[in-house]
């Protein structure tokens, strides 16, 4: 039987008959041997605590009242006005997903997230990929082209979004441009269907060059000497992109393919800046969430709590299969 000896003590441990130290010992122990750790990460705790936890707990709990900014407490001049909103438990959930508009005030955006997530991060990554294969070649001013592309990314994203609006506008250079070649001049930002298309083109303008970065440094830590034996087994293009390129790629796209789909399920900024609250078809769910709680009035507090809560839940849900999907796979092929 092997013997081990405890470093911080010099006892010996796992002989027979030797009593197991309890819970508090243990957990002595441990704070003794990395308090310094813990010290370390402490005002990271604090501060996500008060970030993250107590927010996310306080969400929480407004999901499971009526509260609105009628009967939330609030202060008038000097006179303060209690709250008088009440547990209601989860009518706020039953509400939005069976209740009798609930395909207009949930389903129809939650449908519309899924496509518009799925659009996006399909072109975030195709065109990404293209861009880092054609990156990744030597090519004269290769650095320069590199700089121009990242620049949508490095831009500010309000900066950009407003850039669009102005180009989207009736008489902005978009338009000016089809007029001139005598093709019709879609509503970009008053239209239902060309406010969604505009809302998945300006996304995939600031979304691309964050895929082509993050490919371009997978492409460039694929092992050169794979694609020399492709060559010698005398395989052509098409398949050494399919059997030496995307298989080395595997690890940097599953990472980013997951950020992107998080990223994309609750981009705000392009939405919102693009639209405002006005064009109520091309909200996603988490622009939808922002209007029920401060966009309209009474503003209700509980149903965007309780949005916020399910765009909580369908990610988890989401990353949890994703990842056993991956892994599954990885078998798969270690097998």
């Amino acid at each position: 039987m092997t013997v081990a000896i405890d470093r911080a003590t010099g006892k010996r441990r796992g002989e027979p008959g030797q009593q197991r130290p309890g819970r508090l010992d243990r957990l002595k122990h441990a704070y003794q041997k990395y308090w310094y750790a813990y010290a370390m990460i402490a005002p990271v705790v604090v501060v996500l605590g008060g970030l993250v936890l107590y927010p996310l707990v306080r969400g929480l709990y407004l999901t499971l009242t009526d509260a609105n900014s009628l009967n939330s407490a609030r202060t008038i001049g000097v006179n303060h006005i209690d709250a008088t909103y009440k547990f209601i438990g989860f009518d706020n959930y039953a509400d939005i997903l069976w209740g009798d508009t609930a395909y207009d005030r949930f389903w129809s955006h939650f449908i519309w997230t899924i496509v518009w997530t799925v659009l996006c991060v399909a072109l975030h990554y195709s065109i990404g990929l293209g861009l880092a294969l054609l990156l990744n070649q030597k090519l004269r001013g290769r650095t320069f082209y590199r700089l121009i592309l990242v620049l949508p990314w490095a831009v500010p994203t309000f900066v950009t979004v407003f850039g669009w609006r102005f180009m989207l506008a009736d008489g902005g250079i978009i338009n000016t441009m089809l007029d001139a070649v005598h093709l019709p001049s879609p509503l970009w930002l008053e239209d239902t269907f060309w406010q969604r298309f505009a809302a998945i083109m300006v996304n995939t303008w600031c979304g691309v060059p964050f895929m082509m970065v993050s490919l371009l440094g997978g492409l460039q830590s694929i092992d050169s000497t794979l694609y020399e034996a492709a060559d010698m087994d005398g395989a052509n293009a098409w398949q050494r992109f399919w059997y030496v390129t995307l298989p080395g790629l595997r690890s940097v796209s599953s990472t980013v393919v997951l950020l992107g789909v998080i990223w994309t399920f609750n981009q705000f900024a392009v939405i919102f800046l693009l639209f405002g609250t006005t064009a109520p078809d091309a909200q996603i769910l988490v622009t939808w969430a922002y209007y029920l709680g401060f966009g309209q009035q009474p503003r209700d507090f509980a149903q965007s709590a309780a949005y916020g809560m399910l765009l909580l839940a369908i990610l988890v849900v989401f990353t949890s299969f994703y990842r056993r999907w991956l892994n599954r796979n990885d078998q798969q092929l270690a097998i």
